[in-house]
């Protein structure tokens, strides 16, 4: 008999501020992820380098985001 995850009981919910599709995605990731560099999320979300670093400046001029070496997590 398969044995599965229990349903998570909170929703995930998006900042208000967030208008880009993008930035969802990726803020979404780091909600699920704790943290992640820019190639991970590259990898996981097929997006290119360019755009997540753009995304990621935008998130953390917001103060959304935080880097810490590496790697993003959320703020």
């Amino acid at each position: 008999m398969l044995e599965t995850e229990p349903a998570r009981a909170e929703a995930l919910t998006l900042p208000p501020e967030l208008q880009s599709p993008r930035a969802k995605l990726v803020y979404l990731y780091l909600t699920t992820n704790e943290d992640a560099t820019v190639s991970e999320m590259g990898d996981s979300l097929g997006m290119k380098k360019m755009s997540l670093y753009s995304i990621l400046k935008t998130l953390r001029e917001q103060d959304m985001v935080a880097r810490e070496g590496d790697a993003y997590t959320l703020a």
